[in-house]
């Protein structure tokens, strides 16, 4: 069974202008919330249950989606207090019942090549970062590769290709007894930027199509790009 984690409790305070009274994951796409592109796609994928971490406005997903939809059992973890994209997901890591899940941003549509990364799950049974190929890694970062492992993590503002963090992770359960001992911290910062110096974490291409919808410009492209999805 194909299980997964959307992390959605941000504040998306990048986009509060364009959509001021709505957490980021329920951004209208061709008049449908963006989570609901997300939440297709998985079903298409076969997952069949998702555990959605959430936040801000956490009763506009709840109240719109419900216990199921498209053939998948929803969860919901939310959070009483802001606790970062690590703290949220130790939280929902306690509701999965699979030996590994697929985590993804609430924010992100990314179309993932489950087969692949399943396959390369079975075959190591170890962490995998998706990753993607851009043409300019100056706004999201870049990450450094030696043979089939992640060794560096390089911050915002370096220019031209390269691999970035596509936000899409598969994790063994039990991981979370790796998380550093604070309620809330940055799943990225405080723990994956050293976990990757010190243990083996792997990585997968996608080729899938990528788009963040963390600021105007892009969500912009997003309801331009996406919509024919939402037919």
């Amino acid at each position: 069974m194909i299980e997964a984690i959307i992390l959605a409790g941000g504040f998306g305070t990048r986009l509060r202008e364009i959509v001021p009274d709505l957490p980021k994951p329920m951004a209208p796409i061709s008049g449908r919330p963006f989570l609901e592109m997300l939440l297709v796609t998985l079903a298409q994928k076969q997952c069949r249950r998702v555990i959605l971490s959430l936040g801000y406005r956490a009763e506009c997903v709840v109240n719109h989606f419900g216990d199921c939809f498209a053939g998948m059992d929803l969860v919901y973890e939310i959070e009483r207090k802001p606790l970062g994209t690590g703290g949220a997901l130790r939280q929902a890591l306690a509701r999965c019942r699979s030996d590994h899940v697929f985590i993804l941003n609430g924010d992100t549509y990314l179309d993932l090549e489950v087969d692949e990364i399943e396959t390369q799950w079975q075959k190591n049974r170890l962490p995998i970062i998706v990753s993607r190929d851009v043409p300019d890694t100056m706004r999201y970062g870049r990450i450094d590769t030696e043979g089939d492992w992640i060794i560096r993590f390089e911050e915002k503002g370096v220019s031209g290709r390269g691999l970035i963090n596509a936000g899409v992770y598969v994790f063994p359960r039990g991981i979370e007894s790796e998380f550093p001992m604070k309620e809330s911290f940055s799943l990225e910062n405080d723990f994956l930027a050293k976990a990757v110096t010190r243990s083996s974490i792997q990585f997968f291409v996608s080729r899938g199509k990528f788009i963040d919808i963390g600021i105007p410009e892009d969500y912009a492209r997003a309801k331009l790009e996406l919509a024919e999805i939402m037919l």
